[in-house]
């Protein structure tokens, strides 16, 4: 018998797949717990269906990553941190302050388990941090770190 299968299942496969099982493996364990369905003309069509748009998703989804891509790649923010005798910082910029500067500076939303930094930023200057915004996308975000005037 051929199921499609709504969830992913150990021993037979990824969701989507369509599989070969014995009747009463279907009958008694894969479609009373719902992880598949009988694969009749009707499924199998609304399967196809299902696929087209999650391509269809997946590209707008890659499109307003590269777009805002660009937008990051033109765009910096400033922070500011306190500075000590001899231009020594206390504390560095963390992800997560990045992350509030963009949502202050540029109005964009931006997780902060996306942004990147490779080393702490300590000191005053610019740096740039990687914005990982899709699996296929990233972008460099220049930070300018000035000194804070209080």
């Amino acid at each position: 018998m051929k199921v499609i299968l709504l969830q992913d299942v150990k021993t037979l496969g990824k969701k989507g797949d369509i599989v070969e099982v014995n009747q009463g493996y279907a009958r008694n364990f894969v479609l009373p717990k719902k992880l598949g369905v009988e694969a009749t003309p009707q499924n199998l069509n609304d399967l196809k269906l299902k696929n087209q748009n999650d391509a269809k998703v997946a590209a707008e989804q890659l499109a307003e990553a590269k777009a805002l891509a660009e937008r990051l790649e033109k765009a910096s923010v400033t922070a500011s941190i306190k500075v000590g005798e001899g231009g020594r910082a206390f504390g560095s910029i963390s992800s997560k302050e990045i992350a509030d500067l963009v949502k202050k500076q540029l109005s964009l939303t931006i997780d902060k388990k996306k942004i990147v930094v490779k080393e702490p930023i300590k000191g005053l200057g610019t740096s740039r941090v990687t914005v990982k915004l899709h699996p296929e996308v990233s972008a460099e975000l220049t930070v300018n770190v000035v000194e804070d005037k209080k």
